[in-house]
């Protein structure tokens, strides 16, 4: 008999109180989890599977893996792991890799194409399958850094939602999105977990320009919390308690004194 994974209390706790929060999971849903086998994705099929368990109610979800077709991509492990412990998995064989040849100049930042197009691999599973909800495991540390790398880099106030529905017409669902980057990492040395990391992005084996924004954004984050180990708190307040009418965005204000409706308002202001 395997040795049961063990997660915190403290996680499950969090992904507890984030599913009653925004309704992530729910009776009847069929949900399918992209597992990457890394210590984020491990830690949330081991919680959904603690989930069916406790819960109040019904629930079904798989695991799948996209396999890019790249040499020497092996997820045997993987399949092993899942199978140990009841949890089915499929590995989703792909020609992503191949795309990629022709689809990326040396050079390039390739992350952000494997990214999408893992992501697009993942949803055409999950259409082929009747599943309603695709799980990714995504945590707080990530919301937080990709806030900060769109409004440093790109200008815009934007993070990451609990859940969303896709363009695709099934809904997109975060259950590690309240639980801190280094809970999972702990999650994993605790159970002596053998993770898959970068070395399984087919961006590796590319002459590739690494991910520096959100390194840098992470050190500064690093720095921030040593100074102030309440702020990935507060940061998680302030993400609940928007005053979306105190920017610079004319389409988020209530004006009574001019005769412009919004749209107008927006118009004057792009043309300025």
């Amino acid at each position: 008999m395997p040795s049961q994974v063990q997660l915190s209390k403290k996680i499950l706790k969090t992904i507890g109180k984030t599913n009653a929060e925004f309704r992530l999971i729910n009776e009847g849903d069929r949900v399918l989890v992209g597992l990457s086998g890394g210590k984020d994705s491990l830690a949330l099929v081991h919680a959904l599977k603690y989930m069916q368990r406790h819960a109040p109610f019904d629930f079904d979800f798989e695991a799948c893996t996209v396999h890019y077709g790249m040499p020497g991509e092996e997820y045997g492990y993987l399949q092993e792991h899942c199978k140990t412990h009841g949890i089915t998995h499929t590995v989703y064989k792909t020609g992503i890799f191949d795309i990629s040849q022709d689809a990326i100049r040396e050079n390039s930042s390739f992350c952000s194409f494997f990214s999408r197009m893992r992501r697009g691999a993942l949803y055409s599973f999950a259409e082929k399958g009747g599943f309603g909800k695709v799980a990714l495991g995504h945590h707080f540390d990530d919301a937080v850094e990709s806030f900060f790398m769109n409004m440093f880099y790109n200008g815009t106030m934007r993070s990451m939602a609990p859940v969303y529905k896709t363009d695709r017409g099934f809904h997109l669902i975060r259950p590690l999105i309240q639980v801190r980057e280094r809970q999972l990492a702990a999650f994993a040395e605790e159970n002596a977990l053998t993770t898959i990391g970068d070395e399984s992005c087919p961006a590796m084996m590319k002459n590739i320009k690494l991910p520096f924004a959100r390194e840098k954004i992470k050190h500064w984050l690093e720095v921030m919390e040593q100074e102030n180990g309440n702020l990935f708190k507060m940061i998680n307040a302030s993400f609940k308690h928007i005053h979306d009418n105190t920017f610079l965005d004319p389409d988020r204000w209530i004006r009574d004194d001019i005769a412009l409706n919004r749209t107008e308002i927006s118009d004057k202001t792009q043309r300025s």
